[in-house]
């Protein structure tokens, strides 16, 4: 059944061009270069530096999984990975402007965003909700009105937050952090009463803070946003190799690995546990595994 759900899949996906026809921009940027280059930003457990600097996480570890089928595909064994810090906003620039080849971080792949990049197949699910001090009485959207809010510049939970506040009159002051820690800080130094973000990455903060039990996670869930590897759009020979790769990773079930690895075990730098069995959301969609999501 799998290998059927795959096979029909890689038609539906359009990954039957012949390998390296008419070969795109990024293969023939990295064969001059001989690299290629990665860019993360710090979202943990998805993309994140320790305390040498080295990356890691679990977006990190799917793109080097796909690193090493280009070096195959590509008969380049000498290639260099070499890695691009961006955040939320330099994120699409830097790969519009080939300063990296491909994102792997926590990026939402949805139908606007594909009219201008490319996504492969989602590697995470998650859903919007609002992390606030647990002693501040907020549980739900209703309780913001009036109140500043903050989010993290560029990304989808901006409309989501502009959408609720027309619709809901809510009349909250919108104030936008340079990234998720900035978010994060305002929210810790009272300079904003919540701030609304992937519930993953959320969570994710709050366990490393200082004082874990000092915030909570609440709201009716906003939207779903499924992550996905990004890189630049139409360059098919490209991106059959990075879909192909990805589709490999699900059938030998080595995404699972990978997932419970980040997921559901200590990770560095504090050996935190996330604690977050793969969701129902994630598990279906790898069994049907397509690009096009979140239309």
């Amino acid at each position: 059944m799998m290998r059927k759900a795959i096979s029909g899949m890689t038609a539906v996906m359009c990954l039957a061009l012949p390998l390296l026809a008419e070969a795109g921009d990024t293969i023939g940027k990295i064969r001059k270069t001989q690299t290629l280059v990665i860019g993360i930003r710090e979202t943990a457990p998805f993309s994140y530096t320790d305390e040498n600097k080295q990356p890691l996480g679990y977006s990190v570890d799917l793109c080097l999984k796909v690193a090493e089928a280009i070096k195959k595909e590509l008969k380049m064994p000498a290639m260099k990975i070499q890695f691009f810090p961006v955040d939320s906003a330099t994120r699409f620039s830097a790969l519009l402007e080939d300063k990296i080849d491909l994102e792997c971080g926590s990026t939402t792949n949805n139908a606007e965003r594909r009219k201008k990049v490319a996504f492969t197949i989602p590697h995470f699910f998650s859903s919007v909700r609002a992390l606030v001090k647990a002693d501040s009485g907020i549980k739900n959207w209703p309780q913001l009105r009036n109140r500043t809010v903050v989010t993290t510049k560029s990304t989808t939970t901006v409309k989501l937050l502009n959408d609720r506040n027309d619709t809901s009159s809510l009349n909250i002051k919108l104030v936008e952090g340079n990234s998720d820690q900035d978010s994060f800080k305002m929210v810790e130094e009272g300079k904003a009463d919540a701030f609304p973000m992937d519930d993953v990455l959320l969570y994710s903060l709050r366990a490393e803070s200082k004082a874990p039990t000092s915030f909570a996670i609440v709201g009716d869930p906003l939207s779903i946003e499924p992550y996905s590897i990004m890189m630049r759009k139409d360059d098919p020979a490209f991106k059959k190799i990075v879909d192909n790769e990805m589709l490999r990773l699900i059938h030998d079930n080595e995404i699972y690995r990978i997932y419970e690895k980040w997921f559901t075990k200590p990770i560095p730098p504090k050996n935190i546990n996330m604690n977050m069995s793969m969701g129902f959301l994630l598990r279906d969609s790898l069994r049907f595994p397509t690009d096009q999501v979140a239309d």
